[in-house]
């Protein structure tokens, strides 16, 4: 039993990281953040009245918790895995050690109240957790036979995606920066920043905002592009599939970037800019994870009619 349900547990948890991520930019961007100045209770008790800012910043912790709750129970039905894949278990250990981890960097960004650098670890952390996740729920899945590929597309298929999700990693954490340094308002016109291609980088702000921007360009020609070889390729129309999703996240996602600028930092756009982001990183490794190695198939072994 525990073969066909650990699977579905990998998988709920990437939704419900995607979930968590979501409800931590809405705390941040309804300014919620210290509405709990102590931590891990909230004004002394773990059942505090949520009402405004409390509301937000006790459920995101209540949220956490339930996640972590969640991965812990895949965990345990995984470690039958053990004996024909050990790394499934493994890896499953290692995301509860680095759960951990990230919820004492949320409780140092509350009792430190919120230093730049921890809070920007944090959402690095819970990246880095997403990843992680994606890759259990996709390794675990029942995979799909292998496609038929020459040499080197399936490999050169999957680099691109493992370039991407780096990208879009890197991108996120300067978003983080951008989001904790208040440099969200460094820039509050389009498709200029202050009034210039490349403004003057006279202080942090500036400079953090205008790099995640630019890195914005590359990121979505990198996931464009994969967007193009993955259709110009031999693969899975899953894989294709997949690709088109993140195409169409990483348009969203430049989208919602202009809109948080011209509604100058509006709660809705703000906090589906990071869900967005979130769901794009997922969707990249996932492709990365999916991806088979390429194999090339020699006519004698192609049935007739097949080829």
């Amino acid at each position: 039993m525990s073969s066909v349900l650990h699977p579905r547990a990998f998988r709920a948890s990437v939704y419900w990281t995607l979930g968590l991520l979501f409800l931590g930019s809405v705390v941040h961007a309804t300014g919620s953040s210290l509405a709990c100045p102590d931590w891990p209770t909230c004004y002394g008790t773990m059942v505090p009245e949520m009402t405004g800012g409390i509301f937000w910043e006790h459920l995101h912790r209540l949220v956490a918790g339930g996640l972590l709750l969640l991965w812990g129970l895949a965990t345990w039905l995984a470690r039958k895995e053990s004996a024909d894949r050990p790394w499934v278990f493994k890896a499953a250990v290692a995301g509860v050690v680095l759960l951990l981890v990230q919820s004492v960097f949320g409780g140092l960004t509350v009792l430190y109240q919120l230093p730049d650098l921890v809070s920007s670890t944090h959402l690095a952390l819970a990246f880095s957790f997403l990843a992680l996740a994606t890759v259990m729920a996709t390794a675990t899945a029942e995979a799909p036979p292998a496609p038929r590929t020459a040499d080197g597309e399936g490999t050169g298929l999957r680099t691109w995606a493992v370039v991407a999700a780096a990208m879009v990693f890197v991108q996120s954490v300067l978003g983080a920066l951008v989001r904790h340094m208040d440099a969200g308002v460094a820039c509050m016109d389009f498709p200029l920043c202050l009034g210039r291609v490349v403004p003057p980088l006279v202080n942090a702000p500036i400079t953090v905002h205008f790099l995640h921007r630019a890195l914005a360009v590359v990121t979505t020609a990198v996931v464009l592009a994969l967007w193009v070889r993955a259709h110009r390729t031999e693969t899975s129309p899953r894989i294709r599939t997949w690709a088109t999703v993140a195409a169409a996240l990483v348009l969203t996602q430049v989208g919602l970037g202009v809109a948080s600028v011209i509604t100058v930092l509006a709660v809705a756009p703000v906090s589906l800019h990071t869900l967005v982001a979130a769901s794009l990183l997922a969707a990249l490794v996932h492709i990365a994870t999916a991806i088979h190695p390429a194999r090339r198939v020699s006519p004698a072994a192609v049935p007739a009619g097949v080829a």
